[in-house]
C-alpha cells in the first residue's frame, strides 16, 4: 500500500458509494440499517463555545477477562466477587468504543478511526455511523489519534484498502510514532500481542506525507490540548477540548471500564504496557476531573461515554 494521495479522494467517493448502494440495494444489511436509525438520534450533540462535539460509536468489543485482569497481576477471588457485584463477567468483559467528532467553523475533526473491517466483528461500524449522519468522510480536515491501538488506528482504511479520511492531516504523539516504529518492538512485544504492533507497522508509514507529530502540552488544532496520560500506550495522550469558560476531557483509554477504572484505580490492568506509570496518571487524572467537575468523553465508558467523575470514599464514581 502506498501512503495517502489526496488526489484519489474521486475514486475513494465512487467505491464508497458502490459499497454503501450494494449494502441497501443487496439488503445485506438489514439489522446495520435499523441500528442506523436509532444510534444517528440517541446521542445528541454537545455545545462547548464554538465547539460542536458528537460521539459516534464503533461498535462493541468484546474481550477475554484473563486479557484484562488475569490471575498472575490480580487475586482472582477478589477480581471475581468485584466483577460479580456489578454484573460483569465472568469469562468476558464488552466495552464499547466510543469515536468523538468535533466541529469547528472551518474543521470537522475526528479522534481515533474505530476498528476497521478486520478486527472483530462486532466493531468496525464508524464508516456506516458517518453515513447516518450525512458526514462525509472527505470532509473530515483533521484525524487526531489518542493511541495506536488496534481498535483506534485499524480503522485507517476501508473496504478496498483505500483511505477512508483521504483528505485528513493527521495528528499523532511523538513518543508513540517512535515507540510503535521501533525496529525492536515487535521482539520484545509478547506473542498475543504481536498483531498489535504489525497492524500498527503496516499502517501508521502510510500517514509519513500527511502527519504531525506532537508533544505533552501543545495545542495540536485550535482549541485542543494534548495531555499526558502515558502508561496505556509510551504515547498515550487525552484531550482537553476548550470552549468558552468550560472544558471536556476526551480519555481515550486513560480510564476504560466504568467500574474498574474509577472504584479500582489502582489495579494493575495487562493492558496497560507501563503498569505503574499507568496507575499514577489515572489517579492524577481522577483526582483532576473530580476536583474541576470537568466533563469526560471514554473511548470504552458504556456509549456514549460521557459523563463526570465524583469521588466516592477514598476511590471514585463515574456518573453517566
Amino acid at each position: 500500500m502506498m501512503p495517502f494521495n489526496k488526489k484519489q479522494t474521486i475514486k475513494n467517493r465512487d467505491r464508497r458509494e458502490f459499497l454503501t448502494a450494494t449494502a441497501c440495494g443487496l439488503g445485506i444489511a438489514s439489522g446495520i440499517a435499523s441500528s442506523i436509525a436509532l444510534s444517528a438520534d440517541e446521542t445528541p450533540a454537545i455545545e462547548l463555545g464554538d465547539n460542536t462535539i458528537q460521539v459516534i460509536s464503533d461498535g462493541v468489543m468484546h474481550l477475554p477477562v484473563s486479557m484484562i485482569l488475569p490471575e498472575e497481576l490480580i487475586n482472582p477471588t477478589e477480581r471475581d466477587d468485584f466483577l460479580k457485584s456489578h454484573n460483569l463477567g465472568p469469562e468476558r468483559l464488552s466495552q464499547d468504543c466510543n469515536i468523538t467528532l468535533l466541529q469547528q467553523k472551518d474543521k470537522t475533526i475526528i479522534f481515533d478511526v474505530g476498528a476497521g473491517p478486520n478486527f472483530m466483528p462486532t466493531t468496525g461500524k464508524l464508516y456506516e455511523e458517518l453515513g447516518a449522519r450525512g458526514i462525509d468522510p472527505l470532509d473530515v480536515t483533521d484525524v487526531v489519534f489518542t493511541h495506536a491501538h488496534p481498535d483506534h488506528l485499524w480503522g485507517l482504511m476501508d473496504d478496498f484498502d483505500e483511505p477512508l479520511f483521504a483528505n485528513a492531516q493527521y495528528h499523532l504523539n511523538k513518543k508513540e510514532w517512535e515507540y510503535w516504529l521501533d525496529d525492536n518492538t515487535l521482539s520484545n512485544t509478547p506473542d498475543d500481542r504481536k498483531a498489535f504492533v504489525v497492524g500498527a507497522q503496516n499502517r501508521l508509514p502510510l500517514l509519513k506525507d500527511t502527519l504531525t507529530l506532537f508533544d505533552y502540552g501543545q495545542e495540536i488544532l485550535p482549541n485542543v490540548e494534548a495531555v499526558d496520560t502515558a502508561g496505556h500506550t509510551p504515547g498515550h495522550t487525552s484531550f482537553a477540548i476548550h470552549g468558552g469558560t468550560e472544558s471536556l476531557m476526551l480519555l481515550g483509554d486513560a480510564l476504560t471500564n466504568q467500574f474498574i477504572a474509577f472504584e479500582q484505580p489502582k489495579w494493575r490492568l495487562a493492558m496497560d504496557q507501563n503498569q505503574e506509570l499507568a496507575i499514577s496518571n489515572r489517579l492524577r487524572l481522577l483526582d483532576r476531573m473530580a476536583t474541576d467537575k470537568q466533563r469526560i468523553i471514554g473511548f470504552h465508558l458504556p456509549h456514549p461515554g460521557t459523563g463526570m467523575v465524583e469521588r466516592n470514599g477514598s476511590a471514585y464514581r463515574y456518573v453517566a
